[in-house]
């Protein structure tokens, strides 16, 4: 069927085209070729068009803003790519949670489900162009991709009807989860452009094959992929004993080991960051205090975070995160060598490498900024502030013990 009949069914008539899809026999290559990308392109194309060229006006002050021309066409990438790495961790998620309610483990057929169902919330990307409202539209085609995953989770993964809701509401919970750990990792480097530097690798042809340089950035990206596709396998292959908990808990732990690039990565126990948090930071004493540990079975992230402060006013954050079962996402990152800088009459922002770490700073001219750094492709240290400048707060940073951080990188990796 072609693309815009198999859009137009899916939206329109999709209790009667769930049935038709879960018949057809798709290839994944044709799947992300001929739909995913023409339909995941809408969005960030919208969004470009809106950020960089139309701008967005200052209520009250009037004026527009427009996002520079080369930090809106890092956006759009990474907002592209990240379309593709969504459908095939909700595949992921889809397939392991099947047999826990009642469904078929079927990688093809969850596949399918999570690219159809996501229909809506990419044709709807496209009303992000029109100021204000147009996000309130795209909302709504998000809610009407859940109706879909809703209808077409019974269908292809073949779970009774009365369990599709529960089936639907684990699904989009640990989608949840997973889209704050990407969306965590992709903040600290999209205000700066999410440009790469040195090109996305070289290419050769031995053959009729075709292979990338396994140092480049397409070639790590390919070697990532063939981790997840891998850990999926592994998930479709566990055959357990009837224990729904710890079927659900293998299934889970399988998806974390596909995020950190084909190794499972327990977080850190929280009492291992909290010594890193120091009495006094950036010339102030320690105020408060709290650290935590939590997620879900396999996909655990340890976070110890303190607040500083004078008493007059001036305040600073510190937060130390183990992203552990994003390793393999930071790695990506690392790899990609994303880097960018902007300036404008609020402040300046860059993203670089330094000595082998993504660092992200931002000052602001109106007082204060922020200073985060990258440790191991897997530890996020990151300290703000409105009211201390980003010089104090990145001789502050590097006032910590990182090499302490750095020795843990192992801690809790099992390949």
């Amino acid at each position: 069927m072609g693309l815009v009949d198999r859009a137009k069914n899916i939206c329109l008539t999709p209790k009667t085209e769930w049935p038709v899809i879960a018949e057809e026999k798709s290839e994944t290559a044709s799947l992300m070729t001929g739909y995913v990308a023409p339909l995941a392109i809408i969005g960030p194309i919208a969004g470009f068009i809106s950020g960089s060229i139309i701008g967005h006006s200052i209520p009250f002050l009037g004026g527009t803003i427009r996002t520079p021309m080369l930090m809106g066409i890092g956006l759009a990438l990474f907002a592209f790519v990240m379309a593709f790495v969504g459908v095939f961790i909700l595949s992921l998620i889809i397939n392991a949670l099947a047999p826990s309610f009642g469904g078929e483990k079927n990688s093809q057929q969850a596949l399918k489900v999570a690219v159809y169902a996501y229909t809506p919330a990419w044709l709807a990307g496209v009303f992000t162009i029109i100021p204000y409202l147009g996000w309130l539209l795209a909302l709504l085609g998000g809610l009407y991709s859940l109706y879909l995953l809703y209808l077409g989770l019974p269908k292809l993964m073949k779970c009774p009807e009365e369990k599709s809701i529960g089936y639907t509401v684990v699904v989009v919970i640990c989608a949840i989860v997973l889209s704050i750990i990407i969306g965590a990792i992709g903040t600290m480097f999209a205000g700066a452009g999410m440009m790469a530097t040195g090109g996305l690798g070289r290419m050769s042809s031995p053959g009729s094959s075709v292979q990338f340089d396994k140092d480049s950035p397409v070639g790590k990206l390919e070697a990532f992929g063939k981790s997840m596709e891998a850990a999926g396998k592994k998930m479709e292959a566990a055959q357990k004993s009837g224990n729904q908990e710890e079927a659900m808990k293998a299934a889970m732990g399988g998806l974390g080991a596909a995020l950190s690039g084909g190794k499972s990565v327990e977080a850190v126990d929280i009492e291992k960051l909290k010594p890193l948090m120091p009495e006094n930071f950036a010339g102030f004493a320690k105020k408060s205090s709290r650290s935590e540990k939590n997620g879900v079975a396999g996909l655990m992230v340890s976070k110890a975070e303190a607040e500083y402060g004078d008493g007059a006013g001036k305040n600073v954050h510190l937060e130390i995160t183990d992203m552990g079962v994003a390793s393999g996402m930071m790695g990506f990152a690392s790899w990609m060598s994303v880097q960018g800088e902007k300036e404008d009459q609020y402040g300046s922002e860059k993203t670089q490498k330094i000595n082998g770490r993504l660092v992200h700073e931002k000052s602001r001219k109106s007082g204060g900024g922020e200073y985060s750094v990258v440790v191991a492709d897997r530890f996020m240290v990151e300290a703000k502030s409105g009211s201390v400048d980003l010089n104090t707060l990145k001789s502050a940073v590097a006032s910590l013990d990182l090499g302490k951080l750095e020795a843990m990188k192992d801690d809790g990796v099992k390949k």
